[in-house]
């Protein structure tokens, strides 16, 4: 049996995790420590297998008067709880980074695609993966996540905001772009088969498939039993406005992964994008 501690008590991918990890009770003993306050770095962390650290602030603002705390608490933070990872004998620090690292690129990512992170967010998160990489040796093992954007049941963020909208509206652009997205679950799944396997190195999962924003709303639709028109009337300004506005490039740019840098020896991908997007409706 693994002994997993997962940092960050409020985490969508933390309580997710937890769920998903307790399904196998006879393989993983896991604990929750809340980040908040330095309570933390009392914990003993002597007898834990593997940290898993999703607590972090999430990418809400962009507000400079915020900088210092991001830094603090994604950058400084990730590598003060890493240390003590090491310094304790845990064999494998998971930490949970961002798709943003590379900015808005409108190019499919790929291994050699240079990190451009445009904002202290990003750039919190490049700097943490940059310290923790540092630290890292044949007996202190660190997965590094670059997720994209994670969607399921009860999450937050611009999912919740399109499923909303569609509610209500009855059309939508028709337009292409590339976007890559995580189910919650399929996410999930990834990061136990990299405990199990105490794989070493940067990752980034994906569903299986590339997404456009548009049939990615007409699925919502589908599972709201709605009818969603789609338009290309708006596709000229759309185009104009990818570059200059940043709600209208996370909507329609092209931010993705190459599908080959997402394969991983173990199938982690359990649900389709259809059946992921048909569970997170219903709930």
């Amino acid at each position: 049996m693994k002994k997993i501690l997962i940092t960050g008590m409020n985490s969508y991918v933390g309580n997710s995790l937890t769920d998903w990890l307790s399904k196998h009770p006879q393989n993983y003993n896991i604990t929750r420590i809340s980040m908040r306050s330095d309570e933390w770095k009392e914990q003993n962390f002597n007898s834990y297998d593997c940290i898993v650290h999703v607590a972090g602030l999430a990418h809400v603002s962009t507000d400079k008067d915020l900088e210092d705390k991001y830094y603090k608490v994604n950058f400084k933070l990730t590598e003060k709880v890493a240390e003590k990872a090491k310094a304790s004998g845990v064999e494998q620090f998971i930490f949970l980074s961002s798709i943003i690292v590379y900015g808005n690129t409108q190019r499919i990512i790929n291994e050699n695609t240079e990190e451009i992170p445009l904002d202290f967010y990003g750039n919190s998160k490049l700097k943490a993966e940059k310290s923790l990489k540092e630290l890292a040796s044949d007996d202190f093992k660190v997965s590094i996540i670059r997720s994209p954007m994670v969607f399921g049941e009860n999450s937050r963020g611009n999912y919740q905001k399109l499923s909303k909208y569609i509610k209500f509206m009855p059309f939508f652009p028709k337009f292409e772009n590339k976007r890559s997205m995580i189910y919650i679950y399929n996410l999930c799944e990834f990061i136990r088969l990299l405990i199990d396997d105490r794989a070493q190195g940067t990752f980034y999962p994906q569903n299986d498939q590339h997404v456009t924003t548009t049939n990615l709303v007409k699925l919502m639709a589908k599972s709201q039993n709605r009818r969603l028109i789609c338009v290309r009337i708006f596709n000229p300004l759309i185009r104009e406005l990818i570059p200059k506005i940043n709600i209208v490039n996370k909507l329609f740019g092209n931010l993705a992964y190459d599908l080959e840098i997402s394969r991983y020896p173990s199938k982690y991908n359990l649900y389709s994008l259809e059946e992921a997007i048909e569970r997170t409706e219903q709930k």
